[in-house]
């Protein structure tokens, strides 16, 4: 990860005791853009790591670069099983003698489930729930998950507050509702300590800009360094609550290391701001031209996303008392420390 002076002291305090006292971990979906960095950032930090995945949306080229990144004697300490979270036998032999995990694969994209809702069922809940069963089995100290912020549906409130949620707008949300339902649900019948991760637009380092389901950043910045169109959905002035990686690595490892009083609760994860999409294009531009990469076209306008909520913005106080998570890396901030990797990898 990227230093900073201003990481918490309570992220320090939880790397110091991982080094000092390490630990067996699962990140599921370890080959995709999340699940990537908080593998990198675990062998880091000297820790055991089994990774699951079926690259259904992640890239062996993730794992590559990880390796490359971390140095042969950290990379010994990862175990890699190409295996579906759809599977129970899968899943138990992931979990076994692991002490927390990390929960990150999921089929995303609001789209891609208006168009296949079935398959978006079958993963996001029926693989969830699996892992679950399968961390409960293997008596787990901590099961922390990627929730979302479209869980927030059309509730208009900003920002977003998590005891305070509204109706669905997609498949999508109603499956990461539902997760979070099943997380406590085994928490109040099982005894089994979740903490559910409600992400709001996460972008850095290896984030993938191709296909139909692709997100914003990673889209518009690949389109720009290959002087190709941009296409703003709408008027451009939706807002989204942009969280660099880096951030949420921190709450994570935060999370899976929380004491009684941090467990067993849902929280956002963001930097707690605003940027509308003609703000971003702005910014891309901006830290693109300080690389030499000059981008003339003006984006073009489409149609409004079905699906999409109009702004989007989070309180992460509770994260922040519960948790001692501040995040690091505000939107501008995080652009600028993930455009030399946008540019090198996107051309």
């Amino acid at each position: 990860m990227t230093s900073s002076p201003s990481v918490s002291a309570a992220f320090n305090d939880a790397m110091a005791g991982l080094q000092a006292q390490p630990r067996r971990w699962l990140v599921t979906g370890c080959a995709g853009f999340i699940g990537s960095n908080l593998l990198e950032a675990l062998l880091a930090a000297g820790q055991e790591v089994v990774g699951l995945d079926n690259f259904a949306t992640g890239h062996r080229h993730n794992l590559d670069e990880v390796a490359a990144n971390v140095g042969a004697e950290a990379w010994a300490r990862f175990r890699f099983m190409e295996g579906d979270i759809r599977d129970m036998d899968t899943c138990r032999a992931a979990a076994e003698g692991v002490d927390h995990v990390l929960h990150q694969a999921a089929l995303g994209s609001v789209p891609r489930s208006l168009e296949d809702p079935v398959t978006t069922n079958e993963v996001n809940i029926g693989g969830f729930l699996k892992m679950l069963v399968a961390a409960r089995d293997a008596r787990v100290r901590s099961f922390v998950y990627a929730a979302s912020s479209s869980t927030y549906g059309d509730h208009p409130g900003l920002p977003k507050v998590e005891d305070r949620i509204g109706k669905p707008l997609s498949p999508y949300a109603v499956t990461k509702f539902v997760d979070e339902l099943y997380a406590d649900v085994f928490t109040r019948a099982y005894g089994t300590p979740s903490v559910g991760l409600r992400y709001f637009n996460v972008f850095g380092r290896r984030q993938d800009p191709e296909g139909a389901y692709a997100a914003v950043i990673p889209r518009w910045i690949a389109a720009m360094i290959r002087d190709e169109e941009v296409i703003i959905n709408g008027d451009g002035e939706t807002s989204r609550d942009f969280c660099y990686i880096d951030n949420v690595v921190q709450a994570n490892l935060l999370a899976a290391l929380a004491g009684a009083e941090g467990m067993n609760q849902v929280y956002n994860v963001a930097y707690g701001g605003r940027t509308t999409l003609n703000q971003l294009f702005g910014y891309l531009s901006q830290f693109l031209n300080e690389l030499g990469i000059v981008y003339e076209r003006a984006p073009r306008h489409g149609d409004f996303r079905a699906g999409d909520v109009r702004h989007s913005q989070a309180d992460i106080g509770k994260a922040e008392s519960l948790l001692g998570y501040a995040p690091q890396y505000d939107v501008r901030e995080g652009l600028k420390a993930a455009m030399p990797w946008y540019a090198q990898f996107l051309r």
